[in-house]
């Protein structure tokens, strides 16, 4: 099965809203090292920068400024224009429209007042060449330090297309042909070997073997197949063949029906609106209410068209002010930076901003709060000591490539001692489905599920059926030692914990969060650990499609983060205000994700929140001084000081624009003292 060979990219609609689809840090860089360089033979012309500079006034060729502010326009500002276009499409105007509609009316009035002989009134006026050029500058440096700072937009369907395999073994008239994924119907006969993928979802009909099926379901336990039993496309075969009778193929199989819940939300997740850009919206309206509110008074004051078009374009000019084109993408950079020290990494510029506010944080319980590996919680022994039963239970599953058996193995270890030789068994063969036997000192022991016991005519005792129980009720693993005539032992193992979950928790309640277990595991498995965790809120036995339908339970009541590793993840990293993947995760959960953590440390969570707490005092303080000088030069700009012989001249706007800027940079800079582990 290979359902979405070449996966299509959200609908067209969903790109419309953001403002860098399409867009690449190498172009932005590109446009402003060129709009660079045309700039600075405008600023050497322009008569307000050679005054502030000291230098006579410019007596050459008047077309220079012209020709250059027209190429840098054109070439600088088009990004600007076409963003602008899809935000008012959108009806939500932000930093591309306020950029597109400061650039364009210095464009349209300078040109205007070039070719002021062909047009009546405005041969007064002066040009706004180094104010459109140094914006454009600005903006194209800006977005560029953005980009960089984040990591790529992500491609979670390919990589979900890409876990299939590409073949499947068809049986027929008791032949092995091997034909494409994409030809297998519903009814065929397929032979899946031990180590494969299995590439359609059925019901076996012959064999018998164990399974994983936790990247796909959540279960951490690999599950036994026999007859009858149905298999999952993508789940991995453990030590047995078996044959598998197709009974679902393509986009119907479970994995096909994950990636349709992936597509739909990655087309539907709505626009979150940085802070810069809704700032910039403010603006947009200011601009064009104060630019018209301008121009409309001062005609009713009887002042000259031309005085009034040149206050207006001022006003509107100034309002775009070359701060706010950096007052976040610094904060980025440096927040990003500091992240990726510590092993977090943003994939998505908004990822800081959705990240404050946050009510509930759901995490997936195997491979985030546990670390998908099984650990010996507690060794059951009857009529012989516990060390004995590790080391006769080592010793067979010495030969077996099963979790359980390397985590009985690793235990052993740990606990008699790397140097201790274990007895070496002789015949040790494995028994598909059930465990492995062989030979110690001339008796035949056996290691497998207790349910093999069971078949074999063997009755636990007394106590081992109480422990028996209790491993049960816990929803852990029992792995059987037994000989020709009685159950000597079992094992009770579970899903590690990681070492720093409990902890996480526990700060993440001091922010004044609820932490969430969401899992696919028993509910005896969830309660077990959410009770030894802390968690009071769990979600037990939760299908894939499941888990994006909880977080939108928990989003109706609050802003929700949800932590994931798995592809059974992605619909939910997508559907949750903040996705949070998991390093040791898949790569689908990771692409789906707005925030990577590569150690897999849930602490890392706690220290993400408090990264974007700080980030965003640093991008409200940065945005207040990049705009809020507005508040004194807008007025002066539309000239309320005029009647007092004080006309707000171009040069001091500049001046009052590079104070704003160098306090916005310095600001950012600071954001590297915050204490992340607090």
């Amino acid at each position: 099965m290979h359902p979405h060979p070449h996966p299509q990219p959200p609908p067209a609609s969903s790109q419309a809203q953001d403002r860098h689809a399409g867009h690449t840090p190498e172009m932005f860089r590109d446009r402003f090292l060129v709009s660079l360089l045309l700039t600075l033979p405008v600023l050497y012309t322009s008569e307000e920068v050679r005054g502030l500079l000291g230098f006579p006034p410019w007596k050459g060729a008047s077309w220079i400024p012209l020709l250059l502010g027209t190429l840098i326009y054109l070439y600088g500002g088009v990004v600007f224009l076409q963003g602008a276009i899809r935000e008012l499409r959108g009806r939500r105007p932000g930093m591309m429209t306020l950029v597109a509609l400061g650039i364009s009316v210095a464009y349209v009035y300078s040109l205007s007042v070039e070719l002021g002989p062909k047009v009546a009134l405005l041969t007064e006026g002066k040009p706004f060449w180094w104010e459109l050029a140094t914006l454009v500058d600005v903006m194209l440096l800006g977005h560029f330090l953005e980009m960089k700072a984040i990591l790529g937009a992500g491609e979670a369907l390919k990589a979900l297309a890409k876990l299939m395999p590409q073949t499947a073994h068809r049986l027929r008239d008791g032949r092995i042909e091997d034909v494409p994924t994409s030809a297998l119907r519903e009814g065929n006969l397929i032979l899946i070997r031990p180590g494969e993928q299995v590439p359609a979802d059925g019901v076996v009909v012959e064999g018998a073997t164990s399974m994983n099926e936790a990247f796909l379901t959540g279960e951490s336990r690999p599950v036994a197949k026999g007859v009858g039993d149905e298999v999952l496309a993508g789940a991995l075969n453990g030590e047995g063949a078996i044959q598998v009778r197709v009974t679902r193929t393509g986009t119907s199989t479970t994995l096909g029906q994950i990636m349709r819940l992936v597509e739909e939300a990655q087309a539907s997740r709505s626009r979150f609106q940085d802070l810069g850009d809704r700032a910039a919206g403010w603006l947009f309206y200011l601009a064009v209410l104060g630019g018209s509110a301008t121009l409309l008074l001062w005609l009713a004051a009887n002042a000259s068209l031309s005085f009034a078009l040149e206050r207006a374009v001022t006003v509107v000019v100034i309002a775009c002010p070359h701060a706010l084109g950096l007052a976040i993408p610094l904060v980025v950079v440096n927040a990003t930076a500091m992240a990726a020290q510590r092993g977090i990494l943003i994939r998505n510029r908004e990822a800081f901003e959705r990240a404050t506010g946050l009510q509930y944080v759901a995490l997936d319980k195997t491979g985030t709060l546990t670390e998908g590996r099984f650990e010996v919680r507690g060794v059951y022994a009857e009529g012989l000591e516990e060390e004995r039963a590790l080391a006769l239970a080592a010793a067979l599953e010495a030969f077996s490539e099963h979790p359980l058996a390397e985590a009985i193995r690793e235990h052993a270890k740990a606990h008699l001692g790397p140097e201790t030789p274990l007895p070496s068994p002789t015949g040790v063969q494995a028994v598909p489905g059930k465990g492995v036997e062989g030979y110690l000192d001339g008796r035949l022991y056996r290691v497998g599920r207790p349910e093999w016991a069971k078949e074999l005519g063997l009755s636990p005792s007394p106590y081992l059926a109480q422990a028996l129980g209790e491993i049960e009720a816990r929803g852990e693993s029992a792995v059987a030692l037994m000989n020709e005539t009685r159950l000597l032992a079992l094992f009770a193992l579970r899903d590690r914990p990681r070492p720093s979950a409990r902890e996480a928790i526990k700060r993440l309640k001091a922010l004044g969060l609820t932490p969430v277990m969401v899992t696919g595991d028993a509910e005896a498995v969830a309660e077990t650990l959410a009770a030894e965790l802390g968690i009071a809120l769990y979600h037990a036995r939760v299908l894939p499609q499941d888990k994006a339908r909880i977080v939108r339970e928990l989003k109706s009541q609050g802003p929700t983060a949800f932590v994931g590793d798995g592809i059974n993840d992605a619909p939910a990293l997508l559907e949750a205000d903040l996705g949070v993947a998991i390093g040791a995760g898949t790569h689908v959960a990771m692409e789906s994700a707005d925030v990577v953590l590569v150690k897999s440390d849930p602490l890392d969570v706690v220290r993400l929140l408090h990264l974007a707490q700080a980030t965003r005092r640093k991008m409200l303080q940065n945005l207040f001084w990049a705009t809020g000088y507005n508040a004194i030069a807008l007025p002066l700009a539309a000239g309320v000081a005029y009647p007092l012989g004080l006309l707000f001249p171009p040069a001091l706007g500049a001046l009052f624009m590079s104070l704003s800027t160098v306090v916005v940079a310095f600001n950012a800079l600071l954001l590297r003292r915050a204490h992340l582990d607090a």
